[in-house]
């Protein structure tokens, strides 16, 4: 099979559920309406409630949602054959992760910018919020821990990322204050900010950055997990305008520049496909395909945490109801194009199904460093790129974007925390409730593992979970669209799919916990599990009850800017909305 063949089948499928399928939902069943205030206007704060233009906010939606698991999830799951992964990348994106990406989108906007844990207490009930929020905390817990372990591994074997990953974020903070605090154009300050990142690649591929064993009486890796947490504590405080939104926006186009050269190694080289199109000799001890499949390949297809970082940060910048539509359902499409990509660089990558064999020889084998080798492999055959710099520029890529995800993360785990006080009458601020998020992450990290790795130590648990999540925020989304008698069928088969494959999956987890002795992974996935179909028994009782009661309008959010104006002062300038 030619791998050209399969990138532009797949590429063609998501661009055209975005032209096509995209443009059915906003119309249809959002109905997105750009009179409509959005909460970034309404309750404008300049840190958390800022209007972005749509590109800027695209990039933050994107890289946050994306990080890592696009790369992971399927250079994993091509152990069945890149068919089935290559079926629900390209299916999944464009029915399921780009509506529920939208859906996640909208119904936050529609409501003050409330997180979708938050909007489960309005349209479940209070007993639904209660649990979605301890799946939401323990959901994000797993992806802060492990995704500071994959970073700190990625910086210490590949010591030519370590400049550009650190220099980034002076090119993101130079960017942050040339576009809101001078207004300059969108399109020479994205030019320069992309040049200057490829120039600190090729700065840290000429010189590399290894530490030596031991940095403050840790380990490497230990203290890469370190200072992570500490970066993505104060990243989460800051207003989104200096960091978060540039950094996002910057690392976005980097990826799609990133893509363009993979792609269009792909496109010279024409590498052939070297594993088998469905893989009837999986190594012993690989798990089904069934259901296993569509929790392996969360992001990438569809992923409960896009819907919290829909709900808690983005909703929150949207400067028109209608850049939904970009934000959320575009932002899927960059996920589902990175995915594809990683199923070509890890079937591609290698020059015969013996090596191919070497490298997959058992579950859970692969992942980013298949993605990174085979994907240097195709870009120094197709453009001549030198191995280290195509390894650099690759690895790259996957620190930015599991570093992305990482500090929303932290921003995101602090709504729920601050949520959570106020549900239990505990008075909290955003540095106290950021404190608390940063140790229960590095205490995890370190507590169950001296060398900072026992972020990992739950990971098994974040593919159901996250599918779980997924499902149960399709179910407030349906339960919207029913109260206001809107169609409701492009969410409830998706729904109904979902919830299936991750339930079977978490009841297949009990067995496998339990036979391997691992009393705590036992325990979280009964926790998840109770409180997952709890969700979905308030959801399907609220649905019931919405199909009963009057049509609901839509609510103008109050305009609260006036007040916010006297406490943003300085810090919340007004966006540039010119390209």
């Amino acid at each position: 099979m030619n791998s050209l063949v399969l990138a532009v089948v797949g590429i063609a499928m998501v661009l055209a559920g975005y032209v096509f399928y995209s443009r059915y939902l906003a119309r249809s069943v959002y109905r997105l309406d750009a009179r409509a205030s959005t909460p970034a206007h309404a309750l404008r704060d300049g840190v958390d409630y800022v209007p972005t233009n749509k590109f800027v906010l695209w990039g933050h939606h994107f890289t946050s949602v994306a990080g890592a698991a696009p790369i992971v999830g399927p250079a994993v799951a091509v152990i069945w054959g890149w068919l089935p992964a290559f079926l629900w990348v390209t299916i999944g994106t464009v029915f399921f992760a780009g509506m529920h990406d939208l859906g996640a989108l909208w119904a936050s906007a529609k409501n003050r910018g409330q997180s979708i844990g938050a909007l489960s207490g309005r349209y479940v009930g209070a007993r639904g919020r209660n649990l979605f929020l301890v799946v939401i905390f323990l959901l994000l817990l797993m992806v802060n821990a492990a995704f500071a372990v994959v970073i700190s591994t990625l910086l210490v074997s590949t010591p030519s990322s370590v400049i550009p990953v650190w220099g980034a974020l002076v090119v993101a903070v130079l960017l942050g204050q040339g576009l809101y605090r001078f207004g300059l154009k969108l399109v020479p300050m994205s030019v320069v900010g992309v040049t200057a990142l490829y120039g600190l690649i090729l700065l840290g591929d000429a010189v590399p950055v290894a530490l030596p064993e031991q940095v403050l009486g840790l380990s490497p890796a230990a203290f890469w997990v370190l200072v992570l947490f500490l970066y993505a504590g104060v990243a989460s405080l800051l207003p989104v305008w200096v960091l978060l939104q540039p950094r996002d926006y910057i690392n976005g186009l980097q990826l799609f520049i990133g893509l363009g050269i993979l792609y269009g190694a792909v496109a010279v080289a024409s590498p052939t496909i070297v594993a088998p199109a469905v893989n009837t000799a999986v190594p012993e001890g690989t798990p089904s395909l069934v259901p296993l499949l569509f929790v392996t390949i969360a992001c990438g297809a569809i992923s409960g945490f896009h819907g919290i970082v829909a709900s808690g940060t983005s909703s929150k910048q949207l400067d028109s109801e209608t850049d939904a539509r970009f934000v959320g359902y575009f932002g899927a499409v960059g996920e589902g194009l990175l995915a594809l990509g990683a199923i070509i660089a890890t079937t591609a990558g290698y020059a015969t199904l013996a090596d191919w064999e070497s490298v997959y020889s058992a579950f859970n084998e692969g992942g980013v460093a298949a993605f990174v080798e085979g994907g240097s492999t195709i870009m120094n055959q197709g453009l001549g790129l030198p191995a280290s710099l195509s390894g650099t520029v690759l690895a790259t890529m996957a620190v930015l974007f599991a570093a992305t995800t990482m500090d929303t993360g932290v921003r995101l785990q602090r709504f729920v925390v601050q949520e959570a006080g106020d549900i239990l009458g505990v008075r909290t601020n955003r540095y106290l409730a950021t404190g608390v998020v940063v140790l229960v992450g590095a205490g995890l990290a370190f507590g169950a593992g001296a060398d900072g790795t026992g972020g990992m130590v739950i990971w098994p648990l974040f593919g159901t979970t996250n599918q779980l999540l997924a499902g149960l925020t399709l179910s407030v989304v349906a339960v919207i669209l029913l109260r206001k008698r809107r169609p409701v069928l492009p969410v409830l088969v998706p729904l109904a799919f979902v919830l299936t494959m991750a339930m079977l999956a978490a009841l297949a987890q009990l067995r496998t916990f339990y036979e391997a002795g691992n009393w705590l992974l036992l325990g979280l996935d009964v926790v998840i599990i109770v409180a997952a179909l709890w969700v979905v028994f308030e959801a399907a009782v609220a649905m019931s009850r919405a199909r009963r009661t009057p049509p609901e309008e839509d609510e103008e959010t109050p305009d609260l800017t006036a007040p916010a104006a006297e406490n943003a002062g300085p810090s919340a300038p007004e966006p540039t909305t010119e390209r």
